[in-house]
C-alpha cells in the first residue's frame, strides 16, 4: 500500500493515540552516526537495478537511540526516493518511531507499507505486489529501499524473492548466499523464512495455477 501525505498523517494520529508516551522513560543520547544501509543488485545485468536494505530508521530501543531526522537525511543523501516498510504499527510504537511513515512522506519519499510480523513470511499477493513495485521503481531510475526492524529477516526475504523473480536462472541458495555476503550471516533469520525462500518458486507456481483456475471458473 502506497501512503499519500494525508493517509500518513491519519496513520500517525491513530498510532499516537495507541502508542505510549516516550517521555515516560528516560531518553538516551541521540546517535548521529551515518545510517547504515546496503545496496543489492537484483540481477538484470545493467548494474542500475539496486535495492537498498536496512534496519529501522530512527529506532530507539535498548542501547540503540538513533535520530529519525538524521537517518532520513542519510537516506536522502544516498538517493533513496522510495521506501518499503515491513514493520507493523505496533513495532513502530514499540521502537519509538510512530511518525516514521509520515516523516518519510514529508521528506518527499514515496512510502509503501506492507507490514507483517517479525520472523514471519508475507502472503503471496502482498509479496508479488512488492516485488512488482520494486521492479517498476528501478526501471524508472529510482532507488528503492526495503526495511524491517533489524534489516536481516523480513527485508532480506523480500530482497531474495525479488532476485528470484528478476533472474529465473538464479538458485535460491545462491541468492541467500549473496544476501548474506552483503548483510552478514544473520540474514534470512528464521527457519520459516529460509524454507519459504527455498520453496518460493514452487509456492509461486502453485499460486499462479490456483488463480488461473479460479479465473477460468469465473469466466464460465
Amino acid at each position: 500500500m502506497v501512503l499519500t501525505p494525508t493517509m500518513a498523517a491519519e496513520s500517525t494520529e491513530s498510532e499516537g493515540k495507541s502508542g505510549f508516551d516516550s517521555s515516560d522513560e528516560e531518553e538516551g543520547e541521540l546517535d548521529l552516526s551515518p545510517f547504515t544501509l546496503s545496496w543489492l543488485e537484483l540481477g538484470t545485468g545493467d548494474g542500475l537495478d539496486k535495492l537498498g536494505i536496512s534496519g529501522l530508521p530512527g529506532c530507539k530501543f535498548k542501547d540503540t537511540w538513533r535520530s529519525l531526522e538524521n537517518d532520513i537525511k542519510c537516506l536522502k543523501s544516498e538517493g533513496v526516493d522510495e521506501v518499503f516498510s515491513l514493520c507493523t504499527k505496533g513495532e513502530l510504537n514499540k521502537y519509538r518511531v510512530p511518525w516514521l511513515l509520515n516523516e518519510m512522506t514529508g521528506a518527499d519519499i514515496v512510502v509503501h507499507h506492507y507490514p507483517f510480523p517479525d520472523g514471519q513470511t508475507p502472503n503471496m499477493p502482498s509479496l508479488l505486489k512488492m516485488v512488482d513495485e520494486i521492479q517498476v521503481s528501478v526501471r524508472n531510475g529510482r532507488k528503492p529501499l526495503v526495511h524491517c526492524f533489524g534489516g536481516l529477516g523480513r527485508s532480506c526475504l523480500v530482497a531474495v524473492c525479488a532476485m528470484l523473480v528478476v533472474d529465473e536462472s538464479l538458485e535460491p541458495q545462491k541468492a541467500i548466499d549473496k544476501i548474506r555476503e552483503l548483510r552478514g550471516p544473520g540474514a534470512i533469520q528464521s527457519v520459516k523464512q529460509y524454507n519459504y525462500v527455498c520453496d518460493f518458486r514452487q509456492i509461486y507456481e502453485e499460486y499462479k495455477r490456483e488463480n488461473e483456475t479460479e479465473a477460468r471458473s469465473i469466466s464460465r
